[in-house]
């Protein structure tokens, strides 16, 4: 038995046109020149320079241009595919269209890896079989400096790509090699024994060193060894009664362990590091006699037309088709270059409509956060959401979107990134709503000014910030607390507050930084 069913389906189709401009409103402007470039290589009808008068004629005199004898385009545009590229690559070129392209040199560093395989050089190995398993261990060795494979991972890996057998034993003997070349602490399976080689090395140099410096290096070593879990979790008053040690004298010692790199290889290149990528905002915003004005950075957009070459043989064919002497092979190549030039005319539209959308789109935020722009205080940024600015410019939430991500303005109080600008609100004592930028910065202050020797808890953060007229919940400072990378009040704790003021010959490293999230 057959059934018949109906059903209505509301289906919302995009044009190639309004793809193209979603695609080129999410590219920003220091990508903008070589999405351009693709698209001048890839359509010869499209080319740089000042458009002229559009002599082409209008779409109800297109019909001439092939004869009159009739022939369908849809029959010949099936045999074409769309020249359009469907990815960009985001490589920075900041040259503008009147600029001389420039070679700018870039710095051979030696890599990590590198370094390591040099040193390796001066040890000496019992054959080329012990070099291979040196060199294996040393690849097997992170960007850090930490080796986190094991004996048994790196035993595989010999047997299967260099064909080679050995023991543990031979591989943990060779380790402990590697484990003396510089950096100091390179080869370490976990962070206590980083910090152990390095003090190891230390103590080498015994006779260099006071009475009182090598015992504050033995006693911070033998806090790194029976001590390392309190340490890291700053149960101080444990350690101060175990160790038997007045106050000052675990200061010295957690001194000395503050010196120490917890990360061996910071400071060499790796050997997949890009190249520094630089900001380029794509907008300006200066204040001018009073008056915020905005500007659109458009030095990446140069200015396009569509080909005169290709116009002139699209007249050529349409004169001849008046002549009745096209044939099939001219009515295609008439086909070619129309498709040709429709889309040199679709990428320059896009490009132009581009250039309005991110300009009031950025007008609109500039109105919106006005108070920000003109004083640069962060606690005026008002609270605002993407569906704020769309309303306002009526737009759609995704076009906002698509503007504001990875989009940068440069003010005169700094540079930005738009997403900055939108934050939820939050509602103060008084009953005003408040963006939870402003709460952010706030509670970052309290955290900055508050005494490292008995750091502030979420509670007391929440206190201080319901003094202050901010109305909010414990979980939701912890919340706040996190996203701006802060630890708890046990890991902020410090023995003195002026930790890095004590000994300015040294590089201390805060302890929040080194053991907030010890490494495996």
């Amino acid at each position: 038995m057959l059934k018949q069913t109906i059903s209505q389906k509301l289906l919302q189709k995009l044009s190639p046109q309004q793809i193209q401009l979603m695609k080129l409103l999410q590219v920003p402007t220091v990508n903008l020149e070589q999405r351009i470039k693709e698209e001048l290589e890839a359509n010869p009808a499209l080319e740089e320079g000042v458009d002229q008068e559009d002599r082409l004629l209008e779409d109800g005199d297109q019909g001439d241009e092939v004869g009159e004898e009739a022939f369908e385009l849809d029959e010949y545009l099936q045999d074409y595919i769309d020249d359009d590229p469907s990815s960009y690559k985001l490589r920075t070129d900041n040259y503008g269209a009147d600029e001389e392209e420039k070679q700018v040199p870039l710095a051979v560093q030696e890599s990590f890896h590198e370094y390591l395989e040099q040193q390796l050089g001066l040890l000496r190995l019992a054959g080329n079989e012990e070099r291979i398993i040196a060199l294996q261990i040393i690849g097997s060795i992170d960007e850090d400096g930490y080796l986190r494979r094991s004996p048994a991972a790196i035993l595989d890996d010999l047997m299967f790509s260099q064909n080679i057998f050995t023991d543990e034993q031979k591989i943990n003997g060779l380790l402990e090699k590697i484990q003396r070349f510089e950096p100091a602490g390179v080869g370490a399976r976990d962070l206590q024994e980083c910090l152990l080689l390095q003090l190891a090395l230390k103590l080498e140099e015994e006779g260099e060193l006071d009475d009182e410096e090598l015992l504050n290096l033995k006693r911070a070593r033998y806090i790194l060894r029976r001590y390392f879990d309190a340490f890291t979790k700053k149960h101080y008053d444990k350690l101060q009664k175990q160790l038997d040690l007045s106050q000052e004298e675990l200061r010295d010692a957690i001194g000395e362990i503050l010196k120490l790199n917890p990360k061996p290889a910071s400071g060499y290149s790796s050997g997949n590091q890009r190249s520094t990528q630089y900001v380029t905002p794509d907008f300006f915003i200066y204040t001018r006699e009073g008056e915020l004005e905005l500007e659109l950075n458009a030095r990446n957009a140069p200015d396009l037309r569509v080909s005169d070459q290709y116009r002139d043989m699209l007249k050529s064919y349409r004169n001849s088709s008046k002549r009745g002497k096209s044939n099939r092979e001219q009515k295609e190549a008439v086909v070619f270059i129309k498709q040709k030039i429709d889309s040199a005319k679709w990428f320059i539209d896009a490009i132009r409509q581009r250039q309005q959308t991110m300009y009031n789109t950025m007008y609109t935020i500039m109105q919106y956060q006005y108070d920000f722009f003109r004083t640069g205080d962060m606690k005026r940024l008002k609270p605002m959401i993407l569906k704020d600015i769309a309303d306002i410019t009526g737009l759609d939430i995704s076009t906002i979107s698509r503007v504001a991500n990875s989009k940068f303005v440069q003010t005169e109080f700094g540079t930005f990134r738009l997403k900055e600008f939108f934050s939820e609100s939050l509602s103060t004592t008084d009953g005003e709503d408040v963006s939870t930028t402003e709460v952010k910065n706030v509670l970052k202050d309290i955290i900055g000014d508050e005494n490292k020797t008995k750091p502030l808890s979420d509670q007391k953060l929440m206190d201080i910030l319901r003094e202050k007229g901010y109305d909010i919940a414990r979980r939701t400072v912890a919340k706040y607390r996190e996203q701006l990378g802060i630890p708890v009040a046990r890991l902020r704790k410090e023995l003195w507050s002026n930790l890095v003021q004590r000994d300015e010959s040294c590089c201390y490293v805060s302890v929040s930084e080194v053991f907030y999230n010890p490494l495996n």
